[in-house]
């Protein structure tokens, strides 16, 4: 018969318990994300406004702004309130919690790298076929691209989380380590 305890909860470790740390732990994520977030939101706008940025490397650009957006938005924010609230836990809804943060971290990390392969066909074609670049990247080429990057990203990311959290999490102090190894950049 095997264990048939339920993971009620995942634990981050590796945080300081010492308040001072965990104060300078928030001000520098903050700080960082503060200006991740304006950096990213700049260029998002900047190519949104200007007609002459609506080519096939400014859209790839503004794309992975908003990968980028994402990614920082689904771990610092998570990681600044547990310093600040001096909590280990993952989330207040623990394990659908953390499959959640795993599932967009995933997601957006897969496809933040499609996007950067996509650009450097891009520039590659721009490079080396000049004359037949308006040919190769027309838009609906590079629509296509952009969206098969985010579709790619969406079932990498679901093939990922599910087959992780298919395995069981409540055997021995081996498994307990895995775990915690998983999510603690989470």
């Amino acid at each position: 018969m095997s264990n048939q305890t339920t993971v009620t909860e995942f634990l981050l470790l590796g945080f300081s318990d010492i308040q001072e740390l965990q104060i300078l732990h928030f001000v520098v994520f903050l700080l960082l994300y503060l200006i991740s977030l304006l950096g990213n939101l700049l260029i998002i706008t900047a190519i949104a406004l200007d007609h002459h940025l609506h080519i096939p490397m400014y859209f790839f650009l503004m794309n992975l702004s908003i990968l980028d957006l994402g990614s920082i938005s689904v771990t610092i924010p998570k990681s600044m309130a547990n310093s600040l609230m001096n909590t280990r836990s993952i989330s207040s809804i623990p394990y659908s919690g953390c499959v959640t943060q795993v599932f967009f971290f995933f997601f957006f990390a897969s496809a933040d790298f499609a996007i950067l392969i996509i650009m450097a066909y891009d520039r590659y074609v721009a490079i080396c076929q000049p004359l037949h670049y308006e040919t190769v990247m027309n838009r609906r080429a590079f629509v296509q691209m952009a969206a098969s990057a985010w579709i790619s990203g969406m079932i990498y990311s679901a093939l990922h989380t599910g087959n992780t959290f298919a395995i069981s999490f409540c055997g021995g102090e081996e498994e307990g380590k895995e775990l915690t190894r998983i999510c603690r950049g989470s």
